[in-house]
């Protein structure tokens, strides 16, 4: 989760918690090489789902090879990235089961591909579901969240689960993104003291790293766009309802979703074609989204496409807008219509109602979820306030609960008029914010600068939101899909991403514009795992 309000208390109330990592000041050498990506002649870091597939349909290798390589390099990598939580104990298992399968002939969609979950989606038997918190380390979901079920009937390999800001950091400000209790301090890839943003961290920096083929994360405001765009890989924030919200810890259910984070946008549209779906068990889900988005990747789909660029979100950031400027000009070369200069009335009005409405759905929504959960853990929010005071040397050691307590504060009623009213505000503002520019424009989509580059990670000092660059705010409120996709470099080596956001259930336009973006200017490169710049 990670608000994105122009204001900076808010902000920093919404990012994610986080150790500093000590390294010397000229340590500006890669820290200890991580070992390659190639498997059998392969080049995982740039290899596709479809391409895995076609190795494994091909006899190169197989299911349970490509999870033991995963598993390997997480034991020899993720020491310097902290970015996974846990491998699943029967990961190899089902591997071995998704090889039996594709011998007798099956072949689901993501067949033998190992994902790695962001660690507030659930999973039941051995493999825990902590949300960050040690509050929850007995917690024992009773099954899987609906789009895990997903996943594994698409033949995918359970690899693990990623770290992430604990709670969605949903609980104190200042804090440094990145940070749990359960996993520490998630490292970016790139250069290793600099932040991951949040709160999906661990699934944008473990993908990134090749720690797994594909991942999964989650955003209430920011948080797949913002650590998949700081990251340098793709990242997809579906509309509300696309993907089922059942069996994922919720912040707030009126702006929830889960989505896929990944090195490419092909991976990205093949995750996405399996997790969404109708959920009896999540109200939200409607059928309308795209079966296969596969389907929608087109080297030529920029062509007659009009495209409005919300330049002002850039803040005045010089290399932001240096990477804006390259991507205009690259949807220009591609046969795209540019409309520059767009500005997305009222959302301003809609941010100072999204926080106060966030805090009565927090408290409703976790209760809910704690009360429906098995296991020994807090029945409800006061109880997580009252655990995180028993257990202060490590839940409180670095940071506080102010956000929990304001929430708890809350009457937690969602019929409340006052609470019905905020929410109405927020989502309407934002919704009418896009629809309108959409509308008046004729456009197929907006173009935003996703993030500035990867600030120092601090634990006294917290995120640093100096020239902090954002634009999740509108269709994370309004409940619309986005995309951000690699963009381009902060002094030539922090990534910085682009999004394009739509109107709602466009994720099809979406991903053919950013796949049609990403192949006109392969702008993503591996991570150099720098332990400091110069």
């Amino acid at each position: 989760m990670t608000l994105t309000h122009p204001t900076r208390w808010l902000a920093a109330m919404t990012l994610a918690a986080g150790l500093s990592v000590a390294v010397p000041a000229h340590a500006h050498e890669a820290a200890t090489p991580p070992g390659g990506t190639l498997l059998r002649g392969l080049d995982l870091d740039r290899a596709t789902v479809l391409d895995m597939q076609r190795a494994m349909d091909r006899g190169r290798f197989d299911s349970a090879t490509l999870t033991r390589f995963y598993l390997n390099r997480i034991r020899t990598v993720d020491p310097l990235l902290h970015a996974v939580m846990a491998t699943n104990p029967r990961g190899l298992r089902e591997a071995v089961q998704s090889d039996q399968r594709r011998r007798r002939g099956a072949h689901g969609s993501l067949e033998g591909i190992p994902v790695l979950l962001k660690d507030n989606i659930d999973t039941a038997g051995q493999l825990r579901t902590t949300a960050g918190s040690l509050a929850l380390l007995d917690s024992r979901p009773a099954r899987d969240a609906f789009l895990v079920q997903r996943l594994r009937a698409a033949g995918a390999v359970i690899l693990g689960k990623a770290n992430l800001s604990e709670w969605a950091n949903f609980r104190s400000s200042p804090s440094s993104s990145g940070w749990s209790a359960v996993g520490g301090q998630a490292n970016n890839p790139y250069v290793l003291d600099r932040n991951p943003c949040g709160s999906s961290s661990g699934s944008a920096v473990a993908v990134a790293a090749s720690l797994a083929a594909v991942t999964i994360g989650t955003e209430t405001d920011g948080s797949i766009v913002c650590p998949a765009g700081i990251n340098g890989v793709v990242g997809v924030k579906p509309t509300l309802g696309l993907v089922s919200r059942a069996g994922v810890v919720p912040l707030s259910l009126a702006q929830d979703t889960a989505g896929p984070i990944t090195r490419n946008v092909t991976d990205a549209a093949a995750v996405l074609s399996v997790i969404q779906g109708v959920d009896p068990r999540d109200p939200a889900t409607v059928p309308g989204g795209e079966r296969d988005y596969l389907r929608a990747l087109k080297p030529d789909a920029l062509v007659g496409k009009r495209i409005g660029v919300w330049r002002s979100a850039a803040g005045g950031n010089q290399e932001v807008l240096a990477t804006l400027d390259a991507a205009v000009a690259t949807l220009r070369a591609k046969g795209a219509t540019v409309v520059e200069n767009i500005e997305l009335a009222g959302m301003d009005q809609a941010g100072e109602a999204e926080f106060p409405a966030l805090m009565t759905e927090f408290k409703h929504d976790m209760n809910v979820y704690l009360a429906e959960t098995p296991g020994r853990h807090p029945a409800d929010l006061a109880g997580l306030i009252e655990f995180n005071k028993r257990h202060a040397s490590t839940e409180l050691r670095h940071f506080g609960q102010e956000v929990f307590e304001q929430s708890q504060a809350t009457t937690g009623d969602l019929n409340n008029p006052e609470y019905r009213a905020l929410r109405e505000k927020a989502t309407s503002l934002a919704r009418k914010a896009i629809d309108s520019v959409v509308a008046g424009n004729r456009l197929d989509a907006v173009l935003a600068p996703t993030n500035n580059g990867a600030w120092p990670t601090s634990l006294t000092k917290g995120d640093d939101f100096t020239d902090f660059v954002a634009s999740s705010a509108p269709a994370a409120v309004s409940g619309y899909p986005a995309i951000t996709i690699p963009g381009g470099y902060a002094k030539n080596v922090l990534p910085l991403g682009v999004t394009f956001f739509g109107g709602r259930l466009s994720e099809r336009t979406l991903i053919a514009l950013g796949y049609a973006f990403e192949q006109a200017g392969q702008v993503r490169k591996p991570p150099t795992y720098l332990r400091t710049l110069p």
